[in-house]
């Protein structure tokens, strides 16, 4: 896996799965719709080569406003995905993404895998996208969550699962993350003293 990271680009070439197309066809949606967003959780691990198996893949976005959606929505029929919760544009707009409901997207006339695509809510949600990264892989975009928020998020989650992503996360770009900030972050999230030690040893 070659690597080159430069303030918040980071450019990597390796072999593509069919998880990375799935991504790459959503957000390149996304993209065309000029929608903000941001992938968290999980999938940043897995696209630097985390070996795990996920089910679905975390997005944050601005809210685009009633008629922006409905456009978004109407391109994602287009492109080959369906909504799993509901098929109606408006009525996923207001009685699911107005009320802080996620929904999830996959390709027509699957479940596995699926996006979970989430309104930004919290001061986390929104640092995550004033802080995201631009990620290149084999020349294609996608934006993903800062490190330093992510790794001190994936302990605040706490599961072994999440440690493993999060102490992942920081071996790979240590060299390249502020020791201070995760701190600052894991502290905003009220993370356990015994879990930062895990992660950085201290």
């Amino acid at each position: 896996m070659e690597m080159e990271i430069r303030g918040k680009n980071i450019t990597f070439s390796r072999e593509e799965n069919s998880l990375d197309r799935f991504v790459f066809s959503f957000c390149s949606i996304l993209e065309k719709c000029f929608v903000e967003h941001v992938i968290v959780s999980g999938y940043v691990a897995i696209v630097f080569g985390r070996s795990r198996h996920t089910e679905d893949v975390d997005i944050l976005f601005l809210d685009c406003g009633k008629e922006g959606f409905a456009r978004l929505f109407l391109e994602l029929g287009k492109e080959g995905f369906e909504c799993l919760n509901e098929k109606d544009a408006a009525t996923a707009y207001l009685e699911y993404i107005k009320k802080g409901s996620a929904l999830r997207f996959a390709a027509v006339g699957t479940f596995i895998p699926n996006i979970e695509f989430k309104l930004s809510k919290s001061l986390a949600d929104r640092e995550s996208l004033r802080g995201k990264n631009m990620l290149l892989l084999n020349g294609k975009k996608l934006f993903i969550s800062p490190f330093e928020l992510q790794i001190a998020y994936k302990l605040f989650l706490g599961s072994d699962k999440d440690i493993e992503d999060a102490v992942y996360l920081y071996e790979l770009f240590k060299e390249h993350v502020l020791l201070g900030k995760i701190r600052e972050y894991a502290s905003d999230l009220k993370v356990k003293d015994a879990l930062l030690s895990r992660l950085v040893g201290t």
